[in-house]
């Protein structure tokens, strides 16, 4: 039982930290986030399952872990609002032209990033971007100026 319930308090951590520290989809995240995260999932592994590293603990480990996140899975998609206090919302980085610095800052997101979702659009420069959305699993949706 102990095992059991050292997997579902490691799981929530991890979720939550994954959350706090960045918005970015597992491609964009740095080397840096890469490492914490890795750690952090290799302390609770060490917590969980103590000194008793036989199969069937580990099993039952891997069982609670499985059932929860499909758990939290299936009550997302009945509530969007637990979706959304999971996953996030999207977020607006440039509206019409206009940078949201408060949003920027707070993502800590760097021209350069925007800079490199605006080539994967095909648009060449910052300025001919109309907006940018920061979306729900970390990617940033370029949407240029409308030529007229």
């Amino acid at each position: 039982m102990p095992t059991i319930i050292h997997a579902v308090a490691g799981y929530i951590l991890l979720l939550i930290i994954v959350r706090v520290l960045a918005r970015r989809a597992g491609s964009q995240m740095t080397l840096f986030e890469f490492v914490i995260v890795f750690l952090m999932g290799g302390i609770i592994i060490l917590s969980t399952v103590g000194n008793d590293r036989s199969v069937t603990n580990c099993t039952c480990a891997v069982i609670a872990v499985c059932l929860l996140h499909r758990s939290i899975a299936w009550a997302k998609s009945r509530s969007p609002r637990l979706g959304a206090v999971l996953d996030g919302t999207p977020l607006v980085i440039i509206k019409k032209g206009v940078w949201q610095p408060e949003v920027v800052r707070g993502m800590k997101l760097r021209r350069e990033d925007i800079e490199a979702a605006a080539r994967s659009a095909k648009v060449t420069r910052v300025e001919d971007i109309d907006y940018a959305v920061l979306e729900r699993n970390g990617r940033i949706s370029i949407f240029p100026k409308k030529e007229s």
